[in-house]
Formats: C-alpha cells, structure tokens, sequence
C-alpha cells in the first residue's frame, strides 16, 4: 500500500511543479515512517501514517522539503534547519570541496579559516570536520539563523559569532589563511523567477543583494583583503549568470593574484577565487 501511496503522491507533486517529485515523495514517507528510503517496501499496510498526506500537501504547496523533515544533507553533514534559515545547496558542496582541498595544500599545521554568511552553518562544519585541525570561525547576522547555526555548532570545533560580514573580526586582521562565503547573490529584480521554496521560504537577507546581485560580494572582498595574510585565499560562490563579473572585483589593483572563476557539477559558473598579493 505505501508504494502505491508514494506513487500517487509522487503524481502529485510532478503536477505541483516540483523539481524532484519521486525523491520528495519518498523522502517523506521514509521521514513520516522513521525508516530509510530504501526501506519502504518493508512498511505494512496497517503501519501506513495517515500525516504523510499532510507532508505531501505542504510540500505540494512549495514548502521546502528540509522544511517538512527538520535536516538537510551537506557532504558527510546532517544539518537541522527550518524557517529562517537558508537551505544549504547541493551547488555548493563543491565550493567547499574547492576550498578544502585548498587548505590542505598549504604547509600551515593549524590552519585559520572565516566562513560568512554562515546561515546554517553548513559550510564552517563541513571545513571543520574535513580539515582536522583547521581554527574555523563562522559569522552570521541574522538571529533567526542563528537559532539554527546555534544547534548545528555545538559540540563542534567552529566558532560562532553574532556579526556583519562587511565589519567581523578586526581581531584576525591579517592572519586568515582561507575566508569562504556563500553570501546573498540574487538581483533584485529576479525577485520573480526565483523558485518558491526560495523566495517565500528562505529569509530574504540571505538571497537578495542590490540591483545586481553583488553588493555583498563587493563588501566581503574588503572583508576578505582585510582578515587574509598575503598569500590567503578567498572562495565566493555566486549565481552562474555572474561568472564572468565576481572575478573583476578580485582584481590586482585592489590587492589581489590569480583570481578565477570555477564550475560547479552541472559545468555553470559557481564560484571565484583569488589569492591575496603579497607585498
């Protein structure tokens, strides 16, 4: 019976619009059920939860499926998250691969790493986790976030803090060896072909930045030029209409080397990097 309920939710939500409507639908009973997607089948007919309709309908009605179950999935991370908090994204999980791979190619023992915009904290956790004895500060604005980041970081080796990205941390001034950001990128005026889940659930201070979509990422390569010693590194993710703008704002007269732009996995422009000049 719970396949066939999965198939016509899944019917369901393909009508709704939904980008992924067999995964969603499935995600859901397997969250409803408390057992693994993989372990459906194994649900009896008279253990069928009645509430999965209730998870279907607001999934239909574009809630976020992260939203729905409480966890998103970054990397080897499982985050929790929910209103007021920007879902992490698949897209970005090779930024911080990127990123990683960076830092453990520099002969530094402890490595010093700033994460912006943190959100969730998806990013600060994961260089965490993957550079053993990396230093890792996260720096997040917004106190809904926060709520979330809150849980995600305990226990964990990442330093949260309460800030503005364009004005944190004057007490590393110099000493980072990696900043990374996954900052607000959207223009303003796609405000209308952002897809629901995004625009009506994730908080507007964590998508939206001027006219163009990069005043934060004008802000954050002041941040960044200011917190890095030479020879640091910068990591920023942006949109993948802007791949051929975000690396100009790393240029050489504002102190800045090899700057270039990167591919995610579906090859679009997702994020540039650039190495702080030395003197």
């Amino acid at each position: 019976m719970l396949l066939a309920e999965v198939a016509q939710a899944t019917q369901r939500l393909a009508d709704a619009g939904v980008p992924s409507p067999r995964f969603d639908a499935e995600e859901l009973a397997a969250h409803i059920h408390g057992v693994k997607r993989g372990e459906l089948h194994n649900v009896k007919d008279v253990d069928f939860d009645a509430r999965y309709w209730e998870a279907i309908a607001r999934r239909e009605a574009r809630e976020p499926l992260q939203h729905i179950t409480g966890r998103a999935f970054f990397r080897y991370l499982e985050l929790q998250v929910g209103p007021g908090v920007f879902v992490p994204r698949p897209e970005t999980e090779s930024v911080v691969g990127w990123a990683i791979d960076a830092v453990r190619a520099m002969d530094v023992v402890e490595p010093l790493i700033v994460d912006l915009c943190t959100g969730s904290g998806a990013i600060a956790l994961a260089m965490a986790q993957e550079v053993p004895r990396s230093r890792v500060h996260a720096v997040e604005l917004s106190e809904d976030a926060l709520e979330w980041t809150r849980k995600n970081v305990e226990g964990s080796r990442v330093v949260l803090h309460q800030g503005d990205a364009l004005t944190a941390l004057p007490e590393l001034d110099g000493q980072v060896d990696l900043v990374i950001s996954n900052p607000p990128y959207i223009p303003l005026t796609e405000w209308e072909y952002v897809a629901p889940e995004a625009r009506d659930h994730d908080p507007e201070l964590a998508l939206f930045s001027g006219e163009d979509g990069l005043d934060t990422i004008r802000g954050i390569e002041r941040t960044a030029h200011r917190l890095l010693r030479p020879g640091g590194l910068v990591v920023i993710e942006h949109a993948d209409t802007q791949g051929g703008q975000v690396p100009w704002i790393f240029n050489e007269e504002a102190g800045w080397a090899d700057a270039a732009d990167h591919p995610d996995l579906n090859n679009r422009p997702r994020f540039a990097t650039a190495r702080k000049a030395t003197p």
